[in-house]
């Protein structure tokens, strides 16, 4: 039987071999020890927040390991590419900080020397291997319909068999090489398929990093190598091309585990070492009392634009994920709070074995503990970078009172235990929106009062501490003057004293204090009182007393 003359007429422009592949992407010259690792999307999407998840696995892995982290395009179902997808997954990645040591970097160029880091740019090699696959009579041409594989898999069904192409039921399989040959002489269509050695009989063992050790029956499926449009299947193609481009370890998500004993086999059968494997948890979400899987469909914090309308810094969500892909992240955070994050270790083994849960509760207080320590200057610069694209007005607001914005931005920033009053820009406006006359008068929310004290008190308080106001003391003269009101008021400055007989006090000192509060801002929580009067200036602060009285 004559497998090169059918190896020839399938493949007629093919005169490598695949010696010429594994000579021309020689072995990494890499320190011992070093990952390479790769970000592999289709471009069938623009990217979520499991892509950065995945890729934030596989920077660490080969970085921290002083390896390689390169992107690769599997792009050999081109029917649903969509337009842009490439570059948006290189633009997402550099805002996060993931920037790829060698690949793709989009307008369909690359840098590294084991490219094309396209798939449909390397159909040639792929070719080169099926060919010798069929030479050796590895795999074979397959003329089956889709109606007989229908056929196939009712039969099956019914039978009580596991659905799929081997064995007996893979009709194709034993075909001479003359049939084959005559059957594409008369235009029958076809694809190529692997013909398994696997028995499922037998078990494989294995290592994988995340999950352990694990052991899978040998695949006998006769799986699709070559599709009919020349190009390869996802499963071939990856075999090659992470034997040929060095990668040695593979990080991907647990929906593939089901998919390694097909993988293990064609590292096998192509004479390649394997690579490691990483399967990793699933992001889930609580909903109700239970979990399930984070959906592009139902969820908006899927989306990785959902972060940018947000105003979620970058560093934050990366924060929050590294504490998802290893939980002693948070310990390590507590212990090194000024440390940079690429400090921190990733290790596979730590990972969670189940479902990794998101929960943007926990991402919006990792948030609050990144932005709580950066400078004014630092958080002014984030802010207006993101009002800019998202909120014109407090964009023009704030540009146009920097100096203001930054002693804003700096309440309460330089002790030790700084304020965490945002953790997304989107919060900004809610926060300070009372210092500008223009937010705080176009306001219609409710006010908010001190307990225990209406509207008719709280005017009586400000209607009286309005005339003793001093705009030019330091803070501990302002306090005392303010309880000097508060006493003529009726109000205690000695909480014992108050405890003891409150029926003869209208309140604490600090209901008087609230009552100023409420007059200037309208809420009840708010930064340090005197630092507010101070950044407002004497001359809106008697405004708003005055504004408020007329309530």
């Amino acid at each position: 039987m004559n497998y090169e003359i059918l190896a020839n007429t399938i493949f007629p422009n093919i005169d490598k071999e695949p010696e010429y592949y594994i000579s021309k992407y020689p072995k990494r010259n890499l320190k011992e020890g070093a990952k390479v690792t790769r970000y592999a999307p289709s471009p069938t999407g623009f990217q979520h927040i499991g892509g950065v998840f995945s890729a934030l696995i596989d920077e660490r892995i080969a970085t921290q390991s002083e390896g390689v982290f390169y992107l690769r395009i599997e792009d050999t179902d081109q029917k649903r590419e969509v337009a842009g997808a490439i570059e948006d997954t290189i633009n997402t990645m550099h805002k996060f900080g993931l920037d790829f040591t060698e690949g793709m970097t989009g307008d369909n160029t690359y840098k590294g020397e084991y490219g094309p880091y396209r798939q449909s740019e390397r159909e040639e090699i792929y070719k080169t291997f099926a060919r010798d696959l069929i030479k050796k009579g590895l795999a074979y041409p397959c003329f089956c319909t889709s109606e007989d594989l229908e056929q196939l898999r009712e039969k099956q069904i019914s039978e009580k068999l596991t659905p799929g192409y081997y064995g007996e039921y893979a009709i194709c399989r034993n075909l001479s090489p003359e049939e084959a040959l005559k059957r594409i002489g008369e235009g029958e269509k076809y694809i190529i398929r692997l013909k398994s050695p696997g028995n499922p009989e037998n078990r494989v063992e294995f290592h994988d990093l995340v999950k352990g050790d694990i052991s899978f029956p040998e695949s006998n499926q006769d799986i699709v190598i070559i599709k009919s449009d020349g190009l390869p299947t996802y499963h071939f193609a990856h075999a090659i091309d992470d034997a040929l481009m060095g990668t040695t370890t593979v990080i991907r998500g647990e929906e593939w585990l089901s998919s390694l004993p097909i993988h293990i086999q064609l590292f096998d059968v192509l004479g390649f070492d394997r690579p490691e494997y990483a399967h990793t948890p699933t992001i889930m979400k609580l909903d109700g009392d239970s979990k399930r899987k984070l959906s592009k469909r139902k969820d908006p914090e899927s989306a990785v634009s959902y972060y940018d309308e947000e105003g979620y810094p970058m560093i934050s969500v990366i924060e929050y994920l590294l504490n998802i892909i290893n939980s002693t992240f948070e310990q390590w955070r507590e212990e090194n709070p000024s440390s940079d994050y690429h400090e921190f270790r990733v290790y596979l083994d730590k990972m969670s074995k189940s479902g990794a849960l998101f929960d943007i509760v926990k991402l919006s207080d990792v948030s609050k503990n990144v932005i709580c320590k950066l400078k004014a200057d630092v958080v002014y610069d984030y802010y207006i970078n993101w009002a800019k694209n998202y909120d014109k007005e407090m964009y023009d607001i704030v540009t146009n009172n920097e100096l203001m914005c930054k002693e804003i931005f700096n309440i309460d920033k330089e002790g030790p235990k700084p304020r965490k009053d945002f953790a997304k820009w989107n919060d900004v406006k809610e926060k300070i929106f009372f210092f500008f006359d223009e937010l705080f008068n176009s306001t219609s929310e409710e006010i908010e009062f001190p307990k225990n004290i209406d509207l008719a008190e709280a005017k009586r308080v400000i209607e009286a501490y309005a005339k003793a106001y001093n705009f030019n003391t330091d803070k501990d003269t302002w306090f005392e003057e303010l309880k000097v009101v508060a006493v003529e008021l009726g109000y205690a400055t000695d909480r014992k004293a108050f405890k003891k007989n409150p029926e003869n006090y209208k309140g604490m000192v600090s209901d008087v204090a609230g009552c100023v509060r409420t007059a200037l801002t309208y809420r009840n929580n708010t930064p340090d009182l005197y630092t507010i009067m101070q950044i407002m200036g004497e001359e809106r602060v008697r405004n708003r007393f005055a504004k408020f009285l007329k309530l």
